[in-house]
């Protein structure tokens, strides 16, 4: 396929979806909970059929030498099926956003004025590998009245297409329109560029990959962007920790799922910490097979490697994390000031007021307490999915679900008002 017949394709696409979400801006409620029953009922029904494309991906994630965890990020079996199946029953369950009066007030002038979420209008999402996120970005869209342009990755392409049958179903037995939730149905990466400027078609794009997909779309794109930049998610294990729940939510952080943006990149262990406990946390992660990059004093423990410059502030998503002692809380915080990447980062401690200052002190879209950040998720956030984790300030921030991707207009009602 050449540019220009991309270019057409796309056109038509974009104007299709412009068409599409006038319709899905008004459309009731109950429609809409109906096309995601609808899809998630078609998703686990064909669940088969989508494993049957996932194995085409996986030949071919093999074949372009993806690593293990960008392998288990492709993967799909029939327990990750039915949870892509209870997350579209999950944002049916959500509240519509569509339409909610976010605040209203009187004016001594008479006026009445209501402020409403309306939909953003079209969605274009860009995404790599995860063929759920298909699912959870044409679902959250929907809900939301929005029309989506989706464009997965080209290792994912089977999967995504079987996903995307799936999610049509739904549309066509509700009623709305087919062209509500399309799928850019080519590999060649001119698709992507048409869409990053595709001012006249599409309101904003959503980038979901690695700091490769998000440096382009952010240089290339003429539409606005809510960026999901890399998750180099630290812990740092405070001085007062109970060592014991260290354990579990190191370990958990690190090696739940690797290749998730809220996976733990950097470990850091407050010097008094490591004074009372030693090397158990490196052992812990040395024992489950982690190749842990240790800095300074940690790399003389036995079976770690000797932390390089660029070890620091590097999303492995791997089995591998780099570790370094600090010398109290504002060191940690400096470091990751320095290192870090605004997505979520985390501190284990029972001191009250280490935690208030780590959560004043930081700006990451998303701070924890005593908890694994691989609860970085919109679905444990209660959103039913999220379409990304946003890392800028401007719109949305953190995990963009349904209500994120509104925005609102304002309704301003009077009885024969006029301005003296």
């Amino acid at each position: 396929m050449g540019d220009q017949d991309i270019a057409t394709m796309m056109a038509k696409i974009g104007a299709d979806a412009r068409a599409a979400s006038t319709v899905l801006a008004t459309a009731g409620s109950e429609r809409k909970y109906a096309a995601l029953i609808g899809a998630a009922d078609a998703i686990w029904e064909n669940r088969m059929a989508i494993m049957d494309a996932n194995a085409e991906d996986q030949v071919y994630g093999e074949e372009k030498g993806l690593s293990p965890a960008m392998m288990d990020r492709l993967m799909l079996d029939e327990p990750r099926i039915r949870a892509m199946a209870e997350g579209l029953r999950n944002v049916a369950a959500q509240s519509d956003p569509v339409g909610e009066v976010m605040t209203e007030w009187d004016m001594p002038s008479g006026l009445h004025i209501q402020r409403v979420r309306t939909p953003l209008g079209v969605i274009g999402v860009i995404y790599e590998s995860r063929p759920n996120v298909t699912a959870d970005a044409g679902a959250l869209c929907l809900q939301s009245g929005n029309a989506v342009i989706l464009r997965g990755g080209s290792e994912s392409f089977h999967s995504s297409t079987a996903i995307h049958d799936c999610l049509q179903t739904g549309l066509k037995q509700a009623g709305l329109p087919a062209t509500a939730i399309q799928l850019v149905p080519t590999r060649d990466r001119a698709a992507v560029s048409a869409m990053l400027t595709a001012t006249d078609h599409i309101d904003v794009i959503v980038p979901r990959g690695g700091k490769g997909l998000v440096g382009l779309v952010q240089r290339e794109a003429r539409v606005p962007v809510f960026a999901h930049l890399e998750g180099i998610c630290h812990i740092y294990v405070g001085a007062t920790a109970d060592p014991a729940m260290a354990v579990e939510i190191v370990l958990n952080a690190k090696t739940r799922r690797t290749g998730i943006c809220g996976s733990m990149e950097c470990l850091l262990i407050d010097w008094r910490f490591y004074t009372q406990h030693g090397s158990l946390l490196i052992d812990v992660l040395l024992k489950a097979g982690v190749d842990v990059r240790a800095d300074g004093e940690l790399a003389k423990i036995a079976g770690t490697t000797p932390a390089q410059p660029d070890d620091f502030g590097k999303e492995f998503l791997d089995m591998i994390c780099a570790a370094k002692l600090v010398d109290g809380v504002d060191e940690a915080i400096a470091h990751i000031r320095t290192y870090g990447s605004n997505h979520t980062d985390a501190i284990i401690t029972a001191d009250d007021q280490a935690a208030a200052h780590f959560f004043k002190e930081l700006d990451s879209a998303i701070l924890m307490r005593n908890a694994s950040t691989q609860f970085a998720d919109g679905a444990e956030f209660g959103m039913g999915a999220e379409i990304g984790i946003a890392t800028g300030k401007l719109h949305a921030r953190g995990p963009v679900g349904a209500t994120q991707l509104t925005s609102f207009k304002y309704l301003v009602t009077g009885n024969g008002a006029v301005r003296s």
